[in-house]
């Protein structure tokens, strides 16, 4: 079985979010399959980090797509022997800022070209005119709206063979651009229509996913149903609608290499379900290096997000001050909103003993609040799959979600009957709201108090089967269908 996987992102060669980790580890878990008797290969564009990272690179062939001129480059993971092809283009993909923006954080004006030869060039490897003769694909994985024109491309203009699945990460990003687009992603106008890749008088890239790839599958079960609905589905829940039996949600898993208190390099002291005690000296350590007043009895709560509404931060700095007048401490790392980072600033400056702020992407921090901290708060108003709950569980330290999307999917509510049965691994809010949040910190920091109780807790998701093993499997069952034409 040989797939190719396209995305814009994969960790650990570039990330901006979740879609990085699921595009690194997936791939590589596959490979780690016993039952995985194939080749996989990830496509994405070549930025610079991605060439400064990639591994044994040579060029494997030249490529004109959509006008421009493009070199194949194949390597490899910097962590593992998967394989990557990368597309080069000085012009379109070395550039001073991220993957779709600016250092300012303004997106680039030519997105819709950038990942338009991303995906034209995808459809191109799929193809009978594919400059790799002896890899063609049985199968591609496009991953939300950077790739989903490939399906597009592969069916109006290659008739390809190949079989396509659209991996939705998260259907609120949709890749709408103007019609005066259409010329120069070589799109056929007669399909710029509703039963097509038109979207309110836009090429939209993700109705072109949804409309045109043989199979659909997003992140979690439960965001696999509030997508077909008004309130999740974005304007596009009709057309999910249509296209239910070809949708599965399956659950993110996490690389467990990367992230596992027993292994990870970032803490100062490892620990295992088995052995919390140095859970104590990460947070003792992420007090100090975070200015905040270093005491064990102080219940600390971390934030690692991207500070958007999506995320439901904004309900947090209206009751942090209870919050901070009952002792806790607040470990915050992220970037978005600029008024929610000033909000969080302010609280910063005014109580620095109780409340960090860093603004901005930090890897090492990362691990270090997941691990150092008592709880973790993630209160996300929708959250496709959400991995921050799931590193959170593997850490030690209990989420306070949201029941929705792969928050509702991952993390088991503590109440008597699931402290009874063992179950328990986090705490559900009830709503989305402050007052909700409040009182669910509130529940938490009463367990909290019990060390015995808190520790059950912590096993409990601690010992959870959340690598992406099952996951992968999953998606080879997935693979599978859609390859016997199911």
């Amino acid at each position: 079985m040989r797939v190719l996987f396209a995305t814009s992102e994969a960790y650990p060669l570039i990330k901006t979010g979740g879609l990085a980790d699921v595009s690194g580890a997936l791939p590589k878990a596959l490979n780690n399959l016993a039952e995985f008797d194939g080749d996989i290969k990830i496509l994405l564009p070549g930025y610079q980090a991605v060439l400064e990272k990639l591994r044994d690179v040579s060029p494997v062939a030249t490529i004109e797509v959509l006008g421009q001129t493009c070199t194949l480059l194949m390597g490899k993971m910097p962590d593992s022997d998967t394989d990557v092809i990368a597309i080069q283009n000085t012009q379109l993909y070395e550039r001073n800022g991220g993957p779709y923006s600016d250092k300012h954080g303004v997106e680039w004006l030519d997105n819709a070209l950038r990942f338009g030869v991303l995906s034209r060039a995808a459809s191109l490897l799929c193809s009978k005119h594919s400059p790799l003769q002896s890899w063609q694909p049985d199968l591609i994985q496009c991953n939300d709206w950077q790739t989903a024109l490939a399906p597009a491309y592969m069916k109006l203009i290659d008739f390809s063979s190949t079989k396509s699945i659209l991996s939705l990460h998260n259907l609120a990003f949709q890749g709408n651009f103007d019609v005066s687009w259409l010329k120069a992603l070589e799109l056929p106008i007669e399909n710029f229509q509703i039963s097509g890749f038109e979207y309110h008088g836009q090429i939209s890239f993700l109705k072109a996913g949804l409309f045109y790839a043989d199979k659909l599958s997003t992140v979690s079960p439960t965001y696999a149903h509030e997508i077909q609905t008004e309130t999740f589905g974005f304007g596009l829940q009709g057309l999910l609608q249509i296209r239910k039996d070809d949708l599965t949600g399956i659950l993110n898993g996490i690389d467990a290499e990367e992230w596992s208190p027993e292994k990870d390099s970032s803490l100062i002291k490892n620990y295992s379900a088995s052995d919390l005690s140095g859970k104590a000296a990460v947070k003792k350590a992420l007090q100090e290096q975070l200015g905040l007043h270093v005491d064990a009895d102080a219940p600390l709560l971390g934030v690692v997000s991207r500070l958007t509404h999506q995320k439901g931060l904004d309900l947090l700095p209206k009751i942090m001050p209870q919050l901070i007048a009952q002792g806790c401490q607040f470990a915050i790392l992220g970037s978005g909103d600029k008024a929610l980072e000033a909000s969080f600033n302010d609280l910063a400056q005014k109580t620095p003993a109780q409340v960090s702020m860093t603004i901005g992407y930090n890897e090492h921090l990362s691990h270090n609040i997941m691990a150092g901290c008592d709880m973790f708060v993630m209160p996300s108003r929708f959250e496709p799959c959400g991995l921050n709950q799931l590193y959170g569980l593997a850490y030690g330290t209990p989420p306070i979600v949201n029941a929705t999307g792969g928050l509702a999917d991952s993390v088991c509510d503590t109440n008597e009957t699931t402290l009874n049965n063992d179950t328990a691994t986090g705490f559900v809010m009830k709503s989305v709201s402050s007052a909700s949040l409040l009182v669910t910190i509130e529940h938490a920091l009463t367990i909290w108090k019990n060390k015995a109780l808190w520790q059950r807790i912590q096993r409990n998701g601690m010992q959870q089967d959340i690598g992406w093993g099952s996951s992968a499997k999953a998606y080879l069952k997935l693979y599978e269908k859609t390859l016997s034409g199911h």
